[in-house]
């Protein structure tokens, strides 16, 4: 799947975008970080490539409760497009162990959510790239949600006729503490600290409608 080619959108520069601290440096979203324009093609392209479902055994067995589907894409050229169209401008002055955020992981990842599919708690793990670059953060951008405006076309071609409901990311602190609930909202991305310092999350049920997201992460060196 990771070798297949696809015709993705053309990335703008963002400017003024606004950068919501949920949990200091370790929990941000930025609105409107994607264009509809550019979430819904994101989306017909990811339809194009075909979703796989991906299920986990489940917590009797030691892992998270997962049912989605997902399809993966090695592109750099993608992953500096996007990092070079604002999150640069985020990631300027935060430092993990003294190391700078230089890029996105080109492994770029996309999930969708049907009614019923949800993925339990969990924590994402660092990944070690070699040369000494490490990840460090997650980055989720969210294709669906939020208000539906009107005359989208191409949401219906894609069998998509319900607005999108439920599906919120959960972070919880000590205790299980709800830290912050994270309502899907086109175009929006949302980046979380990840391996030894990640919060326990969970994407919870999409009750209504499809939820799509872009996934990939931020490369400390």
């Amino acid at each position: 799947m990771g070798d297949q080619k696809v015709e993705f959108p053309v990335i703008k520069p963002k400017h003024k975008l606004q950068f919501n601290h949920l949990k200091g440096i370790d929990l941000i979203t930025v609105p409107n970080f994607f264009t509809s324009f550019e979430s819904e093609a994101f989306v017909k392209a990811a339809e194009s490539l075909g979703f796989v479902h991906q299920g986990s055994l489940g917590p009797a067995k030691g892992e998270a409760y997962r049912d989605n589907d997902r399809i993966s894409v090695n592109d750099p050229h993608l992953a500096g497009v996007i990092w070079e169209s604002g999150l640069n401008n985020l990631f300027r002055d935060i430092k993990i162990r003294g190391k700078a955020a230089v890029g996105l992981n080109p492994n770029i990842r996309f999930y969708r959510y049907k009614a019923g599919q949800r993925f339990g708690r969990h924590i994402d793990e660092s990944v070690d790239l070699g040369g000494g670059k490490h990840t460090h953060y997650t980055l989720l951008i969210y294709l669906s949600g939020g208000p539906q405006p009107k005359g989208k076309s191409d949401v219906k071609s894609l069998g998509n006729t319900d607005p999108l409901v439920g599906g919120e990311t959960v972070f919880y602190g000590s205790r299980n503490k709800v830290v912050a609930e994270v309502a899907p909202a086109e175009g929006m991305a949302l980046v979380h600290i990840h391996g030894d310092k990640c919060m326990l999350h969970e994407a919870r049920n999409v009750t209504k409608g499809v939820k799509y997201v872009f996934r990939s992460d931020v490369i400390f060196a």
